[in-house]
């Protein structure tokens, strides 16, 4: 079989879910080989991406690998003998993928819901025009970079786990016309991370500002919590949980949204979810026309029976 490189996401030496579901998927395309930037992983994560398959653990270590150029160029040269490269679709990620794909002449697709050998080429599944399409798309090229969306793809162990070898790779980085002038770490909030989480339950304009139950239930379905843009405008919540076009994608198992009309902006950053059930006092609003569940009322009213159930359910 083929080589199929994974750059792995981590964050403080812990591989991301999403990467876990990348690696699921490229065995399902050749071998795979999981690429890692910075400091070589622990003991944890390198058995770990070898219980979901990673034949080899590429590591590459360098100063200002946050550079797009130099970030490239390591996956290059850690990917070289790769038919096929699959990375989680980010912002940094698909700077990355462009960039190689320049330099390579390999065709991309970014966005991907999915992707299988057909014919000896690689096909991509993707939603567009705000998931109003699906498209499938067929990679030419001798070689393909593949940006997959979180929680498109069921993560499984392998059935029988890669030896996870650690092998160094040392790259000559280019010099670049950028610089690292500082990095600040930027705290973390509890939970998932809104694009990656296989939940979402998001607050609207009907929240008043109020987001007490909108966080009760996400932090009660293991999820996060999401906004609208005019809930983020009135400064009701930070920027970072608004989901739409402009905001953040998400393609969770489950979207719950609580007192959002479903403007445009936001349904183009929502609609390819698993399941999307809708709460709101219209029932001539917008996001019912998308939702597989609706609910007409009060998110005041319908959210505390529906954590009153859940709990209820869970303890029986």
């Amino acid at each position: 079989m083929s080589t199929v490189a994974v750059l792995i996401d981590h964050r403080d030496g812990a591989v991301t879910r999403p990467s876990l579901e990348a690696l699921t998927l490229a065995r399902s395309l050749g071998t795979p080989v999981a690429v890692w930037l910075g400091a070589a992983p622990g003991a944890d994560a390198t058995a770990q991406l070898g219980e979901y398959g990673a034949a080899e653990v590429r590591v590459v270590d360098g100063d200002n690998l946050r550079l797009s150029a130099r970030a490239a160029a390591a996956v290059g040269a850690a990917s070289e003998d790769a038919a096929v490269l699959l990375m989680i679709s980010t912002f940094v990620s698909k700077e990355i993928a462009t960039r190689l794909a320049l330099a390579t002449g390999a065709g991309v697709v970014v966005d991907a819901a999915g992707a299988e050998l057909v014919d000896g080429k690689v096909e991509t599944l993707q939603t567009v025009f705000a998931a109003t399409w699906n498209v499938r798309s067929r990679i030419e090229s001798d070689k393909a970079i593949v940006g997959i969306r979180p929680n498109t793809t069921m993560a499984a162990p392998a059935q029988t786990p890669g030896a996870a070898t650690v092998v160094d790779i040392q790259v000559d980085l280019p010099e670049t016309r950028e610089r690292v002038v500082a990095v600040e770490a930027v705290e973390q909030g509890d939970g998932v991370p809104l694009a990656e989480a296989p939940v979402v339950v998001s607050g609207g304009r009907g929240t008043g500002g109020d987001y007490g139950l909108v966080g009760e239930l996400a932090e009660l379905l293991g999820g996060a919590v999401g906004a609208s843009r005019d809930a983020t405008d009135e400064g009701w919540i930070s920027h970072e949980h608004m989901v739409g076009q402009t905001g953040t994608t998400v393609t969770p198992a489950l979207y719950v949204a609580c007192g959002i009309s479903g403007a445009v902006h936001h349904r183009g950053g929502m609609q390819a979810s698993g399941t999307i059930v809708s709460i709101n006092m219209d029932p001539d609003a917008p996001i019912f026309d998308i939702s597989d569940f609706g609910v007409v009322g009060n998110l005041f009213d319908v959210v505390p029976q529906t954590i009153a159930r859940i709990k209820e359910h869970r303890g029986s």
